[in-house]
């Protein structure tokens, strides 16, 4: 595996070149989709639901909670974006385990596009709750002159999600290597466990700092989730 993950040509067609990088996101997103088929095909809005449905279900349940409780907001407007990118981000860094699997969200490429997805959406959520005079009037706030400070600020901080996420997975993917070659067993088996719940945690982090930003500037009304646990 190559240090640079965008280096790694793993196939050529004429003179088309896929990288490592975007043909393993080719790949987790075709996962995505078969999984999201499976799931969705044979739903069932009676009383008597299969297994599968009900973990979906649950799983649902809990993303939605876990948006509301940092957002304070309805958690549907954030559930399709972050949604996606935690499922994402989740099924890269379990894949790791795989040998030959160069992880995505390794690639600084792939995790700057989810930064920026992020630093678009801010502006677009915060106007879409509060309206366009309340989100300009958070840059000049305390005094107008911290105005460029507040938006340096911005960008600055949601860009920092990129590098905590392609510095994590990136270096976890170096150790594992390493460790493979010193001790090709044991230790590589417990480094990848290791990875697998770290992955999980930093799909988490990322998604839950991503709904900060989003939210940041909320609407006037306090949204009251309604009574059905799904809201």
């Amino acid at each position: 595996m190559a240090e640079n993950f965008d280096q790694t040509i793993f196939f050529s067609l004429w003179t088309f070149s896929v990288n490592s990088t975007l043909f393993f996101t080719w790949l987790v997103m075709g996962l995505l989709v078969l999984f999201a088929w499976i799931s969705t095909r044979r739903l069932s809005s009676d009383f008597v639901v299969s297994k599968f449905q009900t973990v979906v279900e649950l799983l649902v349940m809990i993303v939605r909670g876990q948006i509301y409780e940092v957002s304070q907001d309805n958690p549907k407007k954030y559930m399709s974006l972050v949604g996606t990118m935690f499922l994402f981000i989740f099924t890269c860094n379990i894949l790791t385990f795989i040998p030959w699997f160069d992880p995505p969200t390794g690639s600084l490429s792939t995790t700057a596009a989810f930064a920026f997805c992020i630093f678009v959406g801010v502006p677009v959520y915060s106007i879409r709750n509060a309206g366009f005079k309340k989100y300009i009037r958070k840059f000049v706030k305390p005094v107008p002159f911290m105005l460029p400070l507040n938006i340096v600020s911005d960008f600055s901080s949601v860009f920092s999600l990129a590098v905590r996420l392609y510095g994590n997975i990136f270096s976890g993917v170096m150790i594992g290597m390493v460790l493979m070659t010193m001790v090709p067993f044991i230790i590589p088996v417990s480094m990848q466990l290791l990875g697998l719940l770290t992955g999980a945690i930093q799909a988490y982090i990322f998604s839950l700092l991503a709904v900060v930003y989003l939210s940041a500037v909320g609407p006037e009304e306090q949204y009251v989730p309604a009574p059905d646990p799904l809201y």
